[in-house]
């Protein structure tokens, strides 16, 4: 994969990560797990992104 589709990717997860922050905020009690569940999984995948991110960076130099 480039690394600009990576970038890509990585943005649009942030994004994402972000949306899910606020809306567990704003949430009430009873969604606040599932909320956090959704925002974990982003996050991992956002991270699991930045990783192959920087990976592709030490490569390519």
């Amino acid at each position: 994969m480039s690394i600009r589709l990576i970038a890509k990717d990585l943005y649009r997860l942030q994004q994402e990560a972000a949306r899910w922050e606020r809306e567990l905020a704003a949430a009430p009690a009873e969604r606040r797990e599932e909320l956090a569940d959704r925002l974990r999984r982003v996050r991992a995948e956002r991270d699991r992104l930045r990783a192959a991110l920087d990976g592709q960076k030490q490569t390519s130099r």
